[in-house]
């Protein structure tokens, strides 16, 4: 894929969707992530702790979508298509490695359980490097998750995948 074709997916959106988050699926998260703080766990130490409910541990909103998601909180309005697919799917068909690359989490307030947030992902960045003789696509995406009632920002997600031919 050239740079042209890359620069074609930015700005495209890849995903809308509606998570719940919900008490069990964050504490088997921070039992997954290895972090035993009962703050994931316990309502009471969450509120101790100064929350109105328990907090997700700093990297759950990566499963939110998985753990979230149900079909009957979706919005018609979702983006058609795969924009990340776009890029990365004519790659794969010619072989190589997908790697995660870098991920942030900019959080603007915590995520708590009982959280409804709507989230809206696209392309930021998508450029190739070469790296010992090989070439590097670099596909970067951003989803910015609102609370849904009060459609102030509470996550913002950012990461890179990459594909190494």
């Amino acid at each position: 894929m050239g740079d042209e074709a890359l620069e074609r997916v930015i700005g495209k959106p890849m995903s809308k969707s509606t998570v719940v988050v919900e008490r069990g699926p964050v504490a088997n998260f921070a039992t997954a992530v290895c972090d035993p703080d009962p703050v994931y766990r316990d309502p009471q130490v969450a509120k101790d702790a100064g929350f109105d409910s328990i907090p997700v541990p700093p990297t759950f909103p990566f499963v939110m979508n998985t753990w979230g998601e149900f079909p009957e909180n979706q919005s018609a309005d979702r983006p058609a298509g795969n924009a990340l697919g776009e890029v990365i799917g004519p790659l794969m068909a010619k072989g190589g490695i997908i790697l995660h690359g870098e991920q942030e989490f900019e959080y603007h307030r915590p995520v708590l359980v009982g959280d409804v947030l709507v989230g809206e992902g696209r392309i930021t960045d998508a450029y190739t490097k070469e790296s010992k003789g090989r070439t590097m696509t670099f596909v970067v995406t951003e989803t910015v998750w609102k609370d849904d009632s009060t459609g102030e920002p509470v996550v913002t997600s950012r990461f890179n995948l990459i594909h190494r031919s």
